[in-house]
């Protein structure tokens, strides 16, 4: 690379629970640079969150970080082309890269749904990626059989 690496950025963490990773997230969940009411569409999912839990031990954030460890890929295919050919080869991810994975597709898939408002949608898919069911689980599911599937090009690794 002509330019040296980005430096991280530290993240401040949340009013609230007091936690970076809750920051990170709610950066994916924000739009147009609106910061705040992505925080009140994450803290009212939260709120609902609790409302819906039938498990009483456990907080919303710790539902949330177990969804979230949930729908974490442990490996993925990248391609690589060897002599005119692609490969799929399937690779380990650095730690970072699976929080982000798994923060991006519980955001996305959740906006996929059919609830009314956004706080609902990202609750939904919480609570059932919590229960390793939903869109997103069953993503980090595919990701993992397109890798055991092309294990035979391990070999090729870069």
């Amino acid at each position: 690379m002509r330019k040296r690496q980005a430096k991280k950025r530290i993240l401040l963490p949340d009013p609230k629970f007091n936690d970076q990773l809750v920051t990170r997230f709610v950066n994916n969940l924000m739009w147009d640079g609106k910061k705040s009411v992505a925080f009140k569409v994450f803290y009212d999912a939260m709120d609902i969150v609790e409302e819906k839990n039938q498990d009483e031990e456990k907080t919303p954030l710790q539902l949330w970080k177990e969804a979230l460890s949930n729908v974490m890929p442990q490996v993925e295919v990248r391609s690589r082309r060897v002599g005119g050919a692609t490969y799929q080869i399937p690779r380990q991810i650095r730690p970072d890269r699976k929080v982000s994975m798994a923060i991006k597709w519980l955001i996305s898939f959740s906006r996929k749904r059919n609830e009314k408002t956004m706080a609902q949608k990202l609750a939904a898919e919480i609570l059932a990626a919590a229960k390793e069911e939903g869109a997103a689980v069953k993503k980090r599911i595919d990701t993992h059989k397109m890798a055991q599937a092309n294990k035979a090009f391990s070999h090729f690794r870069f």
